[in-house]
């Protein structure tokens, strides 16, 4: 039987979802935890790869195995066997050829930050300081440029391997909520796919705009022209979260 899993982590200790050799690995941590559950090693598939201390509030995944525990319950079986900063939120029964990666149809990410005359250190594991310089009707004013299918070559870090660069964004909305002497921003940007740092490194342009250190031309001219020299900066790992995947109908 084929399970889904709808899992939450922190990513702060770990480096991204896949497993690799020199670092402890999100989709480590949740195969240790099935393979204690069930006695032996069974691949864990996610709907894609997060990197290194990005943090998920919906990510999703799917396992083969054979088991007499209903579904639902398999959550709670391997939150016991998992560290505090990742947890199943729920566990479902689902189709067979259902591929957490390839059936997905569409991802929202968030990249959060926050306006603060100083550094709120509660804040930090989950945002980024900005020291009031964020214009926030022009960082929705900019939004609109990502929507639509285009051509994302300057947004994708170097050394990236993919057969094609475009990608289709449907949605980008910013959200803000001013809360004890700061603005809290997030920026929400949901499409089909998306290249290695590319959500990352528009938020860094769109936020260059918003400071004024990039002009709307600038970033225009990255998307129709692929210019690197004018979009902003990667930004850090920590303010980024997948907020959830969708499948084109109920899961969970």
């Amino acid at each position: 039987m084929r399970i889904a899993l709808l899992v939450a982590y922190d990513g702060t200790a770990y480096g991204g979802w896949q497993i690799q050799k020199n670092k402890i690995s999100v989709q480590q941590k949740i195969e240790d935890a099935v393979k204690d559950l069930f006695g032996r090693r069974i691949p864990v598939t996610a709907s894609g790869r997060t990197d290194s201390g990005v943090h998920a509030a919906g990510q999703v995944c799917h396992f083969d195995a054979e088991t007499n525990i209903p579904p639902a319950k398999i959550a709670a079986a391997l939150n016991v066997r998992l560290p505090q900063d990742i947890s199943v939120l729920k566990s479902c029964l689902t189709a067979e050829d259902f591929d957490a990666n390839r059936s997905a149809k569409r991802k929202t990410y968030c990249y959060r930050i926050y306006v603060s005359q100083c550094r709120n250190p509660l804040k930090d594991r989950y945002s980024v300081w900005f020291k009031n310089c964020v214009d926030v009707d022009k960082l929705k004013h900019i939004a609109g440029a990502f929507v639509g299918k285009h051509d994302f070559k300057a947004y994708c870090s170097s050394g990236s391997a993919v057969k094609t660069t475009v990608r289709e964004v449907y949605a980008v909305n910013i959200k803000t909520i001013e809360t004890r002497g700061s603005l809290d921003v997030e920026i929400y940007v949901c499409g089909g796919g998306f290249l290695y740092n590319m959500v990352r490194t528009m938020a860094g342009t769109m936020l260059g705009y918003a400071c004024g250190s990039l002009t709307e031309s600038d970033v225009l001219r990255s998307i129709s022209e692929c210019d690197r020299e004018a979009v902003g900066k990667t930004m850090p790992a920590n303010g980024l979260t997948l907020e959830s995947v969708d499948y084109g109908c109920k899961l969970f």
